[in-house]
């Protein structure tokens, strides 16, 4: 069993860059991809949200980002700075206080923005820094796969835990049950006894005491719900990415839970229902976490 909930950060350099790359990953409904690049990567970001794909379902978020450590392939581009400086001065000008000049800050505010300097690494990359890139994308794939397993191992023993506690009230229904006949069959007599029924076929009597059984009888959805923990443990041991299943399982025991508490018509099994609907509903709140 995996998690959704993952991380991944691996730091390599190739010529003066430093390569970072980040992965971080949530629980989603599908596959969600938020992949940011330098653009000098765009090219690749195909390949990146391919490679990516291993992760299967997630809200996965991708930062690759670099450093330059030699500051003189930094360039200022001016003509672009005067440029926009003269298309936008005459509306900031306009917008501006009385008597404040409004030039400073149009300066200042059109040189941070990040297409005037230019790094000199907006061209495509090679071959040889794209198999370094990739190699270390793979790497961080597998760092924040093995993540997503530790979490997962650690929710599978919760879950172990809460599906144990519901198998054992499970087990303290039947000793219950002999009780909910003898006092089906004492309010029978009673209501006749109140209502001045003074000769009674027993046979009769048997008969529509059966009947009424019948319909508070739960023998199966005792047997379906002991089968559906039975495969809730067995999908968590065999199959890896196995959430949607899981939800589906729950759901299940679910039913047969609340089919449990409806026909009960006893206060103990009923208080048996309320705890293994509690202990249920603990393992819905993390399902929606597993791969």
């Amino acid at each position: 069993m995996k998690s959704m909930t993952g991380y991944a950060k691996v730091q390599s350099t190739f010529g003066n860059k430093k390569l970072n790359i980040e992965i971080k990953t949530l629980n989603s409904k599908q596959l969600d991809l938020i992949v940011k690049v330098p653009a000098a990567y765009r090219a690749k970001e195909l390949d990146i949200r391919a490679m990516l794909g291993r992760l299967e379902r997630g809200k996965v978020e991708c930062i690759l980002s670099e450093e330059t450590g030699s500051a003189s392939a930094t360039t200022f581009n001016s003509e672009l700075l005067v440029a926009r400086f003269n298309a936008l001065y005459p509306v900031a000008d306009s917008l501006a206080a009385i008597n404040l000049d409004s030039r400073p800050a149009l300066f200042n505010s059109i040189a941070t923005m990040s297409d005037i300097w230019n790094s000199g690494n907006d061209g495509e990359i090679t071959d040889d820094e794209w198999a370094v890139v990739s190699a270390d994308l793979q790497r961080a794939i597998d760092l924040c796969d093995q993540f997503r397993s530790h979490e997962g191992d650690v929710l599978e023993k919760d879950f172990h835990r809460h599906v144990d506690l519901i198998e054992e009230k499970l087990r303290q229904i039947p000793a219950l049950e002999g009780e909910r006949i003898d006092t089906a069959k004492e309010r029978i007599r009673r209501y006749m006894a109140e209502a001045a029924i003074k000769e009674v076929d027993e046979n009769r009597f048997e008969q529509e005491l059966i009947y009424y059984l019948e319909k508070l009888d739960i023998t199966e959805e005792k047997v379906r719900l002991q089968k559906h923990i039975d495969y809730f443990r067995q999908t968590m041991a065999n199959e890896p990415s196995c959430g949607k299943k899981l939800a589906f399982v729950a759901q299940e025991m679910g039913r047969e839970i609340n089919t449990t508490g409806s026909k009960a018509n006893h206060a103990e099994i009923q208080k048996i229902v309320v705890e293994m609907k509690d202990e249920l509903e603990k393992i819905k709140e993390q399902l929606g976490n597993v791969l």
